[in-house]
């Protein structure tokens, strides 16, 4: 089970038509989503290319370069797959799902870490400005290694699918969690007036806090229509109350919903960057 598909058996155009076509129209997507994927690690190369290696680059930025990376790994693993799916190897279709599994549990940390990042940056500015440099830099890192750690792990355990299950629900619960918590921080932060603010000037919200509470947040709704989509699906593949073809239909189906959690880091430093149509800098 990558998030929505079963591993207890795999699809094949002998089987059943409909999950085939659904699973390819997702494929297709993610495949016209390459450019733009291509497109932020290519900004970011610049960026570090113009200022050099001295500069310090944001955490939430690194934190998206992985993402992207991940997502070009489980663009490999769609691709195996719709090649094991089409030329009739089971092997193919087995390693496809193995490679992209990587993909699910990285997505949710990486947005999980951008969200500490940007409540840290409001809520302590203070300690967030002594971590952008040294002992934060290592602090980042650390965790970004644990990140792909776990993913690699989860994937490991793609034929234990019980164990995955329990692994997809913590990780996606405990994500909400911190999420929500930032998010309240963040916005108990923007209501309330700062030191030395009058009447007139708290009409005037900080837009940097307000930025950063909107990004919470497109990354909890993201966070949250992944979770959904993974209960109703295992809640369907336990229960068996579907056929094979209607399960893997419903579960490719559903998997549409992961979708905004592979665009919500890229298109969120794409506006920060300034590179997104009437966007500001």
């Amino acid at each position: 089970m990558a998030d929505n598909s079963s591993s207890n058996s795999t699809l094949h155009p002998a089987d059943c038509q409909h999950p085939i076509l659904v699973f390819t129209a997702l494929y297709v997507v993610h495949i016209l989503l390459v450019p733009l994927f291509i497109f932020v690690l290519y900004i970011g190369f610049q960026r570090w290319r113009k200022r050099g290696s001295a500069t310090t680059t944001s955490h939430s930025d690194v934190f998206t370069f992985h993402m992207v990376t991940l997502e070009l790994i489980g663009v490999v693993g769609y691709t195996i797959y719709c090649y094991g799916i089409y030329s009739n190897q089971k092997y193919l279709t087995k390693v496809g799902l193995n490679v992209f599994s990587v993909m699910s549990p990285g997505q949710a940390l990486f947005h999980l870490l951008t969200c500490v990042e940007r409540y840290l940056a409001v809520v302590h500015p203070v300690t967030y400005l002594r971590l952008r440099q040294g002992g934060g830099v290592r602090i980042r890192n650390i965790s970004i290694g644990c990140v792909w750690c776990i993913s690699f792990f989860a994937a490991s355990l793609h034929d234990l699918l019980i164990a995955l299950i329990i692994i997809t629900f913590g990780y996606l619960v405990f994500s909400l969690i911190v999420a929500g918590f930032c998010s309240i921080s963040v916005l108990f932060v923007l209501i309330r007036p700062g030191p030395g603010e009058g009447g007139g000037n708290r009409e005037r919200v900080d837009q940097s806090k307000q930025r950063a509470f909107y990004t919470i947040m497109a990354i909890m709704a993201a966070l949250l229509l992944r979770f959904l989509s993974n209960l109703v699906s295992s809640s369907l593949y336990i229960s068996s109350v579907l056929g094979d073809c209607e399960e893997h239909a419903m579960m490719w189906s559903l998997f549409w919903f992961t979708v905004p959690s592979s665009l919500v880091l890229p298109l969120l430093f794409l506006q920060r960057a300034g590179k997104l149509p009437g966007c500001k800098h």
